[in-house]
């Protein structure tokens, strides 16, 4: 079986007892994509991605436009954010390599918590991307809508 399937049916097999049980986050079995606790998040930009020019965090980990997201406001929640985690921020976000530092921002998500946007978009990352440059959430139909990598220019790239 590919990899990508055996993620995708453990992932689903999470959201299954997920639900089952009735509580609304498995954060033991899906790790920070950071890998660590939340601090001021770095968007940067990879130079050498297959698609060109792409938004990455401070670690090199592609990040994601919703295009079901309208503004800067957030619809992905609950099972959605498990799979595709909000790119999160304790403080300003700060542009590295390449970046618009007039196109980071902020908005509040329901719980209080701080996500990062980029030209007005909320960023994401998605749990099959394993490391740094992987982009297996590009041109994805899921939880109702499209997911693009980003340009600098804070554009899709379809």
């Amino acid at each position: 079986m590919p990899r990508r399937a055996i993620h995708f049916a453990v992932l689903c097999a999470v959201a299954a007892v997920t639900a089952a049980c009735g509580t609304a986050t498995v954060p033991a079995l899906i790790p920070s994509p950071t890998g660590s606790p939340v601090g001021t998040a770095t968007i940067a930009v990879a130079a050498n991605s297959k698609l060109g020019q792409i938004l990455v965090d401070g670690n090199g980990r592609t990040v994601y436009l919703f295009a079901a997201d309208t503004g800067s406001t957030s619809t992905c929640y609950t099972q959605c954010a498990q799979y595709w985690p909000p790119v999160l921020t304790s403080g300003f976000p700060i542009a590295g390599a390449g970046v618009s530092a007039s196109l980071l921002g902020t908005t509040a998500r329901h719980d209080g918590s701080s996500e990062v946007t980029y030209a007005g978009h909320p960023l994401y990352y998605v749990v099959t991307d394993q490391h740094a440059g992987d982009t297996t959430g590009q041109a994805v139909n899921n939880y109702g809508a499209l997911w693009y990598v980003i340009g600098p220019d804070g554009k899709q790239i379809a």
